[in-house]
């Protein structure tokens, strides 16, 4: 979000932020020439990174429960921890590459959101963003608003 600074130019709007970290092993292979080897059934640690940010802090005096954030973003790890995901009914067909998980984990952690599990106060969050590392040379991210 950007807002007219005192000059006139856009200038990022303040923003609080809490992360979280987690990591998931997972096994999948790409179709499309342009994945090379990639192609062929391989692994993958990704480390992944959740921020919640937020303009203003809750009444507690924080963007999120620490702790309840943790809980999201290793309930939405779980089901893909230790899993060929070209065997997974959700991504049949889909190249899960590094940028589709980011957002298909950002989805999971907004419904998390929407639903409560992370306390009452989080409906004042204003946007997340999910990175996930490959290696340590490569990562991806998806970064959104979440609804109103």
């Amino acid at each position: 979000m950007l807002d007219a600074g005192p000059s006139g130019p856009m200038v990022p709007a303040p923003m609080y932020t809490v992360q979280v970290r987690d990591h998931v092993m997972i096994a999948h292979s790409f179709q499309g020439e342009v994945f090379g080897p990639a192609q062929r059934l391989h692994g993958a640690t990704y480390v992944v990174d959740v921020a919640f940010m937020r303009r203003e802090l809750d009444v507690d005096g924080l963007v999120v429960d620490i702790g309840l954030a943790h809980e999201a973003l290793r309930s939405v790890l779980e089901p893909l921890a230790y899993r060929n995901l070209d065997e997974l009914p959700d991504f049949a067909g889909v190249n899960t590459t590094t940028e589709f998980l980011a957002k298909h984990l950002w989805d999971g952690i907004v419904a998390r959101v929407g639903s409560g599990a992370l306390g009452p106060h989080a409906g004042g969050l204003h946007s997340l963003r999910v990175t996930l590392k490959e290696s340590h040379v490569a990562l991806a991210s998806f970064e959104g608003e979440l609804p109103a």
